[in-house]
């Protein structure tokens, strides 16, 4: 399998997360959002959307990360990424949905472009954007993790969920956002339990092969 990614997208994060917890052996391939070489021509006949993640199989080629997540699962159900139960997956469902549909998109990097670019907004507006969006999705999502009082480590029961994959690439660019976290210590809580397993340690911006070098 080839996974196109970029160190730093969220997207791209996630789907290493699932990708390594499934113990599945991947190419990474760099598309360097920084140099806009997701709006090749050449990439664009891989995903015309110009959008990574893409995974490429033998006979798919796949894109958008939840589509990509739930294909993982699906296709490789071992160590299950989804709770058994049909209550189980839809809690973990909304979860991942909070991050990936109502944080995740507005920080975007094309959308910060477009701040920038096209409406002229200052860099520390830009932040203020990020951080306030940011914010408002952590208020809720912590609210939900601490009222379920039969959850363990992760933000649902004793073991990995998709909804995890989502959170740990999130509170990476909250922190590169310079978001105040102390409001939220399960999310930090959460996160500090992942960042001591290998998946996770493995998927990390800071360790893969298009990090730039310091």
């Amino acid at each position: 399998m080839k996974l196109y990614g970029y160190f730093r997208s969220g997207t791209s994060h996630r789907t290493r997360i699932a990708m390594n917890l499934k113990q599945l052996d991947y190419e990474s391939i760099s598309i360097n959002l920084a140099q806009d070489e997701q709006l090749q021509s050449t990439f664009k006949a891989i995903n015309p959307q110009g959008l990574v993640p893409v995974l490429e199989t033998k006979d798919l080629v796949m894109f958008q990360s939840p589509a990509i997540l739930e294909w993982l699962e699906e296709t490789y159900p071992q160590p299950p990424l989804l709770p058994n139960d049909r209550a189980g997956r839809v809690r973990v469902r909304a979860l991942s949905a909070m991050i990936g549909c109502d944080i995740h998109p507005i920080n975007n990097r094309r959308i910060l472009q477009y701040l920038r670019n096209e409406l002229n907004v200052d860099e520390s507006q830009v932040m203020t954007w990020c951080q306030r969006w940011i914010s408002d999705g952590f208020a809720a999502l912590e609210f939900l993790l601490d009222e379920d009082k039969h959850r363990g480590d992760f933000c649902y029961g004793n073991q990995p969920t998709l909804a995890d994959c989502y959170l740990i690439p999130q509170v990476y660019s909250a922190r590169r956002f310079k978001v105040d976290l102390s409001p939220y210590p399960n999310i930090v809580a959460i996160d500090k339990h992942c960042q001591t397993l290998p998946a996770f340690i493995e998927a990390a911006p800071e360790n893969q092969p298009d990090t730039p070098t310091p």
